[in-house]
């Protein structure tokens, strides 16, 4: 059995692990944060969503998304219910196959695994920050005072550079750039959008339930639907957020971004413009912005009439076509997104170490013997919903029983 050295004591790091001390390898987990696991608290809003029902290469993204098919055919949904099974963590499956600890607590995957990990005996050196990774003879770790060690294989395992405050700062893209390899450009995935002003400021922490669409040559595409919360630079919510990254991606490409914001979901616009008929009529003396009182969350009124360019006058003014208007505006109120959060907010990072330099059955790299790659650095990035975390199960799967 060999000595393995891990750099990064994250999910996949941790993961990778505990499966390489179950064959009986020596390892060495390097870790720059006092603990391990540090970004899984944030993870499914505290509650850590460690996989789905539906996963599928279809839920990933990246230059090569079906890079992802071997490692999750061979650690699907299934096997990850065995392990965590196996580990004391019961499942619980909720909304659209999103799957959690029984507990609801992201703590409880965090202390199982660790817990599990320090059973087997693997040697865990926190506070520990990789400078460098030589290969020669000998393949060596050097940390930042200096401190050497060596190993038979090394497994970086760093993440990329979302949530910063975890400690993904990006040294892994250096580790790995020293040693030859190349990085897809790196954006920030399941985050927050900025938009065209409408009075944002005004409207910020306002949440309504309401569909979400990418505009593509005028027609409604990825639709995702959730609650929307208005923000003072822009929208956030978990259909926001799952839609982030294919949004950046085309800004990303040149292209002009408009979202579609369905503020009604609730009701069909034919039926809506019928309703605004009736109601204006029979209440033709109120300015409009009384009238949409009931029907819009009155915080967004003002916005909606700034946007049609609209005077707030008696709706018996109104004309057909400015009924016909306003519903049309209240479900589908375009906007352009003109910028997003960084990548210290995103939850992860798009774009990383390019996986045409990876093998997609060991995680071992085509460019250096004995090094692997695994989770979140390569250039891969799942759907919002468990798909990540999955991922750097899969992956840490892939790598440690390619390992003799």
């Amino acid at each position: 059995m060999s000595k393995i050295i891990i750099i990064g004591a994250g999910a996949s790091g941790v993961m990778a692990s505990i499966i390489l001390k179950r064959k009986g390898h020596d390892v060495l987990v390097f870790e720059r944060n006092e603990k391990p696991m540090k970004k899984i608290y944030a993870t499914g809003n505290g509650r850590c969503n460690f996989t789905n029902r539906n996963i599928e290469y279809k839920n990933y993204h990246g230059e090569n998304k079906k890079f992802v098919m071997s490692a999750i055919k061979n650690f699907g949904y299934e096997e990850a219910i065995k392990f965590f099974n196996g580990i004391g963590i019961k499942e619980l499956e909720l909304e659209n196959g999103k799957v959690y600890p029984m507990s609801l607590q992201a703590s409880s995957v965090v202390k199982q695994m660790n817990l599990e990990a320090e059973k087997l005996g693997v040697k865990f050196y926190y506070n520990s920050y990789v400078k460098r990774i030589e290969f020669s003879k000998k393949n060596k770790v050097v940390l930042y005072d200096n401190v050497e060690f060596e190993a038979d294989n090394i497994i970086v395992a760093t993440g990329g550079r979302a949530m910063e405050k975890s400690g993904s700062d990006g040294n892994g893209y250096k580790l790995l750039e020293n040693l030859g390899h190349s990085i897809v450009q790196t954006h920030p995935g399941i985050v927050q959008l900025r938009l065209e002003n409408y009075d944002l400021k005004k409207i910020s922490g306002t949440k309504i339930p309401g569909y979400i669409y990418l505009i593509d040559k005028n027609k409604k595409t990825y639709e995702q639907f959730s609650d929307i919360l208005f923000t003072d630079y822009g929208v956030s919510g978990p259909g926001v957020l799952q839609i982030s990254g294919e949004v950046i991606r085309g800004m990303l490409s040149g292209k002009e971004i408009i979202i579609s914001l369905d503020l009604l979901s609730y009701i069909k616009e034919d039926e809506l413009f019928k309703y605004l008929k009736i109601n204006f009529k029979e209440n033709g003396f109120k300015y409009l912005s009384e009238a949409l009182v009931g029907i819009i969350n009155d915080k967004l009124i003002k916005v909606i009439i700034n946007y049609l360019k609209y005077e707030d006058i008696a709706v018996s003014n109104l004309s057909k076509e400015n009924i016909f208007n306003i519903s049309k505006a209240l479900k589908d109120f375009r906007v352009e997104v003109t910028g997003y959060k960084s990548e210290k907010d995103g939850q992860v990072t798009c774009g990383g170490i390019s996986t045409k330099e990876i093998d997609p059955k060991t995680m071992e790299s085509k460019i250096q013997k004995n090094l692997y790659i695994i989770g979140e650095i390569m250039d891969i990035d799942g759907d919002c919903g468990g798909y990540n975390l999955h991922w750097a199960w899969a992956s840490a799967n892939a790598c440690a029983n390619s390992l003799n």
